[in-house]
């Protein structure tokens, strides 16, 4: 079932000042006073807390939606490789339909089971990685059936059971913080005073003064069955496809394609769904383009004319410098 009328009405009551929000303030604000009692109880430890014997590198966001972390998560694994560290990531397993938990992660795993994130990670970044809801469990299964040195979560800021060494936040450079508020009547898990209280703020987009900027860059088309076939986006210039999106912020994907001179109808489904084949099937010839992390939940249908985008971070050798640096300090 496509969602773009929720879609629109998510965005209008979280990214602008209307009579819905307005509504919402007074449980907006008990939110955030629930949000910050449970984090001062684990700061003064009456709620339990697991440290681990590696470092713990928590990527998250505090504000509902996509802001882009999971392509950061990416970079810091392979970042954290070439730098000689032996990573392992673990995640929420978001959607993942498991019995059991925590699940190990491959490239080839079901995403169904594990979730659709978790097999774009697994694929991307070639390295150790469990899911489960429970990111401590998650993390000494990983540390129990892998030799990594260095754990990195995907999202989890919010989950402090686990102790973490480092704390980065993801920010969407155009949407930024929306209105302002915490949920429902805004997109905030957490005020943004939280901001004051993390290691690092990356900004997909433009960043502010303090904050480091991150940048999409995608330019090869890839087959959906056929990986080895390949085209250049730029082969599409001028000519309308179909593009289709189940991710936080579907808006960014089809802002990037319009970016490159494409002609695009769009598809939006709500995030991390799990598409059937009639979803993606449409009454002409046109091309179909998706991102990765939809292809990841398409490829077991024969479609020929289907393509996926993936995309690279690039981010400033200054902060992978100051990435290190942090982590030297914590082993110092």
């Amino acid at each position: 079932m496509k969602n773009s009328k929720l879609h629109i009405l998510i965005n209008e009551t979280w990214y602008s000042q209307n009579m819905l929000t307005h509504l919402l303030k007074p449980v907006s604000w008990l939110f955030c006073g629930i949000v910050a009692i449970r984090r001062t109880l684990y700061s003064l430890k009456i709620l339990k807390s697991t440290k681990l014997d590696v470092p713990v590198i928590v990527i998250g966001n505090i504000s509902v939606g996509g802001t882009g972390k999971t392509p950061l998560v990416i970079w810091v694994a392979k970042f954290l490789k070439e730098s000689g560290f032996t990573p392992g990531i673990i995640s929420r397993g978001y959607q993942g339909k498991a019995k059991s938990w925590p699940q190990q992660v491959r490239p080839d795993s079901d995403p169904v089971i594990v979730g659709d994130e978790a097999i774009l990670i697994s694929r991307q970044a070639a390295c150790p990685m469990a899911v489960g809801p429970d990111r401590v469990a998650a993390a000494k299964a990983l540390l129990k059936y892998s030799d990594c040195d260095i754990i990195i979560s995907d999202d989890g800021l919010q989950h402090y059971a686990l102790q973490r060494t480092i704390e980065v936040i993801v920010v969407d450079g155009v949407r930024r913080f929306g209105n302002g508020y915490c949920l429902p009547a805004g997109p905030l898990r957490e005020t943004t005073s939280r901001l004051d209280k993390v290691d690092f703020v990356v900004t997909n987009g433009i960043a502010a003064q303090g904050e480091f900027a991150m940048r999409y860059s995608g330019k090869i088309l890839v087959n959906l069955t056929q990986t080895d076939s390949k085209l250049m986006l730029s082969e599409f210039k001028n000519k309308k496809v179909h593009a289709v999106s189940a991710i936080g912020n579907p808006q960014r994907f089809f802002d990037y394609l319009r970016g490159q001179g494409l002609d695009i109808i769009e598809h939006i489904f709500p995030d991390h769904y799990m598409y059937t084949r009639d979803d993606i099937i449409f009454d002409d010839d046109l091309a179909v383009i998706m991102t990765e992390k939809d292809a990841v939940k398409c490829q077991r249908y024969s479609l020929e004319n289907y393509w996926y985008l993936p995309v690279n971070v690039e981010m400033k050798k200054e902060f992978g410098l100051r990435l290190l640096d942090k982590i030297g300090e914590q082993d110092g």
